[in-house]
């Protein structure tokens, strides 16, 4: 109890410092309006909003308007700049800026701070006599060997299958046969593409699945609450473990465990040369995307029409923002319901307001559904699912079992940490004045 009251009053304080340095950063800017008039204001808007502008034609535009677009790009702040230096209140914009960024990081860490590590809570059932581990020397860099995980895991009892990267092993047949063999829990050491197939596998027969850190990025592993620092850990659970029910999606009968991504990032992962150029072939490919001959989406969001989108992120649960590559986030995997993010940009003025406006602008719908549909003019689709590039026939159907899969945990991990409310100034000030539940 002492250590909430603690907690409580380290968010207030935090959130008491981001109102007084929104509190400062108006007071300056208001000082910089008396000296140089309204002008100072209104070109900052305008420095915002062309550079967005020219953000735009250097994404989704070829030849002329590109090489336009990123000279605006950084004309405009630059210009902005200047502007500030002849009228004398640089000193004034550099400081309330400074300012903004301070209030900035105090809210977020404020709502960190109301947070909590959710460790979700799982039965005690009789240990696997029989495990199966399935691991990717490759995945992560080689982190298999690194942590030394076969050992580990053979000490333990389990029975390790290897990869062979070369030859393509088919994991869910490789998962099928260890089943027939009598396995009665199938493990993954290796990325979310592999992580889902296995899982899919482990649902069909209701087996117990053990999740083990050992990809790039284990955002699955994440959002269980393992540690994604030292995967061997995940092992634990072999010998002192819990088993959550947590929900799996699908996607036209595939299992997927994180996202589903349909438009701009699927037909950019499609291409053969985005493993090797990742930016080169993303710069090489969006104008195509993104202008009117690039491809238009439409999607049931359960009863919900979204038309033209260009890019559509379904996930297993959803993300704490609607930005999942910078939050990476989902405090439950229990929910029953999908989260959907849709982008529609189709010009300039569109990419300013989504600059300006960023979650409240028009053409980005976020939405949570238990059924998405997306079509589109061709008989099959570029798709992204956990990454892996694939091509599903239309309409392509998103749905998610709820607590369909079994998943072994240890019972002493980290847990996730999520804000208990988005970033919004009304709440930090309720928290600041102690009046935020």
């Amino acid at each position: 109890m002492g250590g909430s009251g603690r907690t409580r009053g380290v968010a207030r304080l935090l959130a008491r410092c981001a109102l007084l340095a929104i509190v400062a950063a108006v007071v300056v800017l208001f000082l910089a309006l008396g000296e140089a008039g309204p002008m100072v204001l209104l070109s900052g808007l305008g420095g915002i909003v062309v550079s967005a502008a020219g953000l735009w034609w250097l994404l989704a535009r070829r030849g002329p308007l590109r090489l336009l677009g990123a000279l605006l790009a950084v004309a405009a702040p630059v210009g902005v700049l200047v502007h500030y230096i002849l009228e004398g209140v640089w000193g004034n914009a550099l400081l309330a800026l400074g300012l903004y960024g301070l209030a900035l990081v105090c809210a977020r860490a404020a709502l960190r701070a109301t947070g909590r590590a959710y460790v979700m809570r799982g039965k005690t059932r009789p240990l696997p006599r029989r495990p199966v581990l399935i691991m990717n020397p490759k995945s992560g860099g080689g982190k298999v060997e690194r942590f030394g995980l076969v050992e580990r895991a053979e000490r333990m009892g389990a029975e390790v299958h290897l990869l062979d990267t070369e030859d393509g092993t088919d994991v869910e047949a490789l998962a099928r046969k260890a089943v027939e063999d009598g396995a009665d829990l199938l493990g993954v050491a290796g990325g979310d593409g592999t992580q889902a197939l296995v899982a899919g596998v482990a649902v069909e027969h209701d087996l117990p699945f053990l999740v083990i850190s050992a990809g790039t990025r284990n955002h699955f592993a994440m959002d269980l609450g393992l540690d994604r620092t030292d995967p061997s850990g995940c092992l634990d659970a072999l010998i002192d473990g819990e088993q959550l029910r947590v929900d799996l999606g699908t996607v036209s009968g595939r299992p997927f465990v994180n996202t589903v991504s349909f438009g701009v990032y699927a037909d950019i992962v499609q291409s053969p040369e985005y493993r090797d150029a990742k930016t080169g072939t993303t710069f090489t490919l969006l104008p195509d995307l993104l202008g009117e001959s690039g491809r238009r989406l439409d999607a049931t969001v359960d009863e919900k029409r979204l038309t033209g989108q260009q890019a559509i992120l379904v996930s297993n649960n959803p993300y704490a923002t609607a930005d999942p590559t910078a939050a990476g986030l989902r405090s439950r995997l229990d929910r029953g319901k999908l989260g959907v993010i849709a982008l529609r940009v189709e010009d300039v003025a569109q990419a300013a307001e989504l600059a300006v406006r960023g979650e409240r602008s028009q053409g980005l719908n976020v939405l949570t559904a238990h059924r998405v549909e997306v079509v589109a003019e061709t008989d099959t689709l570029p798709v992204a699912v956990d990454g892996e590039a694939l091509t599903l026939p239309t309409p392509v159907v998103c749905t998610v079992r709820p607590r369909a899969l079994r998943v072994l945990v240890p019972r002493h991990r980290p847990g996730t940490v999520a804000p208990r409310s988005p970033l919004n100034w009304r709440w930090i000030t309720a928290l600041a004045l102690g009046r935020a539940r």
